[in-house]
């Protein structure tokens, strides 16, 4: 998923910037060797990404993402005093295909260490192969439920587990004074296990906080994420015929929203308040696709955005921009998820002095380490508590930051979606 910020704080001092830099490096990006020491034997990483299929978007930017932690990580001097170099492989957004790759980079290809792909799906995949070697797998991505019941002690997923994504949003709306607390609600989704867990937290969340259901879909009936879909249009229909006050939506990006917005639009159905797990995220890209009007008022979780204030952020913000050009309204979420992982798995393999990955994966589960996206420490399962949850809305063709952990940020929220398709 995408977090765009348009400011972000300048470090204070050039001395603190050039030392976060360095521990950034020493968690690293880069996709090939740099001019560290040639000499030395480099240190492979592989990763098995969706470059092509459904998940190519966000494949791409984990791939920037990778990339560059290992190129900010090699222009200071490697790891361990040797050059990182990435082995990336295309999944084609294919699970199976992900286990090959796994089983392909481990086996065959005998890589250092490894990184996890993006989503959940495809990560619950490559932890069964990279367990079975006993391989340390540090995720950005993977946070949905499913890849935790895999018990799994050499999974770090950095970002916070996506199931409590929507609790701030779902505490916002019980807090609401009686005159503007709705009393209906909708949960329309797809069928995906990163998209559906945060819907289901919050319709539990607002029901017990009696809010009526007025429709919920089905998981063992829910219909695939593809966007050209046709069940989904029924369910659009059927959400707007109840007339819901608030709409939350598990959607995957922006081809799945888009078939609900044009479907509520044509049922000239605007629900006071709607909040999608992915899709409004995607910055420029929803924009452009929804429009202004329509876009307005929308709301989205997610673990990370370019205004944190989080200085290994800030460095990793300037390095994106001085590698991909553009702005911090351009950077992907997914950048720094996969950079938070590579700075996981550095920080552990810098620690240790080492390449053994039992070693790594102790080390990671007794200490805290610090990524573009806050402190991770890691439970038995490999969630990380201390990750932060944030929500964001469009307000005016901007994407602002509302809540933080529950707590109100200073941009107020639009507390009612215009009626403006």
């Amino acid at each position: 998923m995408r977090r765009d910020r348009a400011r972000f704080s300048l470090l204070a001092a050039g001395g603190a910037v050039t030392a976060l830099t360095l521990a950034a490096c020493g968690s690293g990006n880069a996709s090939t060797t740099s001019s560290t020491s040639n000499a030395a034997k480099p240190i492979t990483v592989g990763i098995s990404l969706p470059l092509s299929g459904s998940f190519s978007a966000d494949g791409i930017a984990t791939e920037h993402g990778y990339q560059l932690w290992a190129s900010d990580v090699n222009s200071n001097g490697g790891l361990l005093g040797r050059p990182v170099q990435l082995k990336i492989l295309d999944d084609k957004s294919d699970p199976k295909r992900t286990t090959a790759d796994y089983n392909t980079l481990i086996g065959q290809d005998h890589v250092d260490l490894t990184l996890a792909p993006y989503s959940t799906l495809l990560s619950y995949n490559a932890a069964q192969v990279t367990a079975k070697y006993h391989y340390a797998l540090a995720a950005g991505s993977a946070s949905g439920p499913l890849v935790f019941t895999l018990k799994d002690p050499y999974l770090f997923s950095v970002s916070p587990p996506v199931a409590n994504q929507m609790v701030p949003f779902a505490n916002w709306v019980l807090s609401l004074p009686p005159g503007q607390r709705p009393t209906t609600a909708a949960y329309p989704m797809v069928s995906d296990p990163f998209a559906d867990p945060p819907v289901q937290t919050a319709e539990s969340i607002l029901h017990h906080g009696g809010i009526r259901t007025v429709y919920a879909t089905n998981p063992q009936h829910a219909p695939t994420p593809n966007a050209t879909d046709s069940n989904l249009i029924p369910i659009a229909n059927a959400v707007a015929a109840q007339h819901p006050q608030v709409v939350v939506l598990g959607t995957i990006d922006v081809p799945s929203l888009l078939t609900f917005i044009h479907a509520f639009e044509q049922d000239h159905f605007t629900p006071k308040i709607m909040i999608a797990s992915s899709g409004p995220d995607q910055g420029e890209e929803f924009l452009h696709h929804v429009g202004p009007s329509a876009a307005e008022g929308i709301m989205v979780p997610d673990g990370w955005f370019g205004g944190e204030q989080n200085a290994l952020s800030h460095v990793m913000v300037q390095d994106y921009i001085a590698k991909f050009g553009g702005t911090t309204n351009d950077i992907n979420a997914d950048v720094a998820e996969a950079y938070s992982a590579g700075e996981t798995l550095a920080a552990a393999v810098t620690a240790t002095g080492g390449l053994n990955n039992s070693t790594i994966a102790s080390y990671l589960h007794t200490h805290v380490v610090q990524t573009a996206e806050g402190p991770a420490k890691f439970t038995r399962v490999g969630q990380n508590p201390l990750s932060q949850t944030f929500i964001f809305q469009w307000q005016n063709s901007q994407f602002v930051q509302v809540l933080e952990n529950g707590s109100t940020h200073s941009v107020n929220i639009e507390r009612t979606k215009p009626a403006n398709w």
